[in-house]
């Protein structure tokens, strides 16, 4: 079986406890896009870890951890994230990367950096963590493949092209040094001797588990309206969110995946610029943020404070559907229960018009929140493991948030570990 784990909205919704918590009944976890641009947050009993390129059910030893061909691969990033958890006491990883990934180079990273400080006011918010420049030579056909770094004869020829076009840009636009190719090629084969042991026909791999009877997780990263189609363009990531990506991003058929398990918070964040409609500000975001997840809203890969929010029922139900949701995971619960009163984001007034379908970013610029305010619980709601003990004012926003979204609430999340989550049967 393969289920897909994705996010509903602009990322930070707790993908990596989700993942970390079912790849106890995986065989095999698979990232299947993005790259180290963003991290998951997760609390298990070796500690809290803040993953960015490493699958996030890696903290088992019965399980395999995948680089799928989707994700772009920052190899000294996933080194130096193994490190990190080897020092940690984790026990060491089966780790397999495709060796049809492509990989971040020094200068992705170099390009990000420039091109944001080139925009000023008018940039994107990047983590300047080299993912733009890197989709954008992948599909220019420029990239590297990891499979490229076994065809020494012919690198070097690629490397000096690549450099000729990147150098008249880093001259005449940038005004930046110069590629060295000899530089280029040292880096490559330093990429070389880290990745070798690890190179795998991934695709191959997962159809003979797949044939096998095994059970398979794909781990998104970011959300639904970070999707470069179908998100708040043009302030989204640079490639596909969404559920059906994994099978592309993996290498699977896509008839295989069974279950499209969509995480979303009992409220909203974000990091970077675009669209928020239900966005606050002030002491109130303050104060969200301060209590929300574990030790606060600030970005896992930047520490960037989060954008603060109501739930938004409109951006969560179109998420749902764009990802093709069969179960709905609802984070963060427990942060909600210092309020008196909760108020959400039914739907948006555009030109005098109400609407609850989620817009084009022309006109979700234009967009006010509609609210609508429920009663809050008051109590702490940690150590809670059935539905029907949640307090009843608890139980209502849940089901509220049901029935405007459309999409069943399978897993609720009221704490930062592992084990704290409530399996509600619909």
């Amino acid at each position: 079986m393969v289920n897909a784990i994705v996010g509903a909205n602009w990322g930070d919704e707790g993908k990596g406890k989700i993942t970390d918590m079912l790849a106890g009944e995986a065989d095999i976890i698979v990232r299947f896009q993005g790259g180290a641009n963003a991290g998951h947050t997760i609390v298990n009993k070796y500690g809290k870890f803040a993953l960015h390129i490493v699958p996030s059910g890696i903290f088992y030893d019965h399980t395999t951890s995948i680089i799928g061909n989707g994700v772009a691969l920052n190899v000294p990033k996933l080194f130096e994230e193994l490190e990190d958890l080897k020092a940690k006491g984790v026990p060491s990883p089966r780790i397999l990367v495709s060796d049809r990934a492509q990989m971040v180079m020094s200068y992705h990273i170099l390009f990000d950096q420039y091109e944001e400080e080139r925009l000023g006011k008018h940039s994107f918010g990047s983590t300047k963590s080299g993912i733009a420049p890197f989709y954008s030579d992948k599909f220019a056909k420029i990239g590297f493949q990891v499979s490229e770094l076994f065809e020494e004869d012919s690198l070097m020829e690629k490397i000096e092209r690549v450099c000729d076009t990147k150098n008249v840009i880093l001259e005449h636009l940038y005004h930046k040094p110069l590629l060295d190719p000899k530089e280029i090629y040292r880096e490559l084969m330093g990429y070389k001797e880290m990745v070798a042991p690890y190179v795998c026909d991934v695709s191959l791999f997962l159809w003979n588990a797949i044939q096998e009877g095994k059970n398979i997780l794909l781990e998104g990263q970011l959300g639904s309206l970070k999707d470069p189609d179908h998100g708040i363009y043009p302030m989204v990531t640079s490639s596909s969110t969404l559920a059906a990506y994994g099978a592309i991003g993996a290498g699977i058929p896509p008839y295989e995946i069974g279950k499209i398990i969509t995480v979303c918070k009992a409220y909203s964040s974000a990091v970077g610029a675009g669209a928020f409609v239900s966005e606050i500000f002030g002491e109130e975001a303050d104060e969200l943020r301060r209590r929300g997840g574990d030790g606060g809203e600030y970005g896992a890969t930047t520490g960037r404070p989060r954008r603060m929010g109501w739930f938004d029922v409109v951006a969560s139900k179109y998420g749902c559907r764009i990802q093709g949701t069969t179960d709905v995971a609802f984070t963060v619960l427990d942060v909600l229960g210092y309020l008196d009163k909760i108020p959400v984001c039914v739907g948006y007034e555009i030109d005098g018009k109400v609407t609850t379908d989620f817009p084009t970013t022309s006109l979700l610029n234009k967009a006010k929140p509609v609210l609508e305010t429920l009663p809050g619980w008051k109590c702490d709601i940690r150590g809670i493991r059935e539905y029907e003990e949640l307090p009843e004012n608890c139980r209502k926003y849940i089901e509220f948030v049901e029935e405007r979204i459309g999409f069943p609430i399978t897993m609720i999340s009221n704490g930062p570990g592992r084990d704290d989550i409530i399996f509600r049967k619909k």
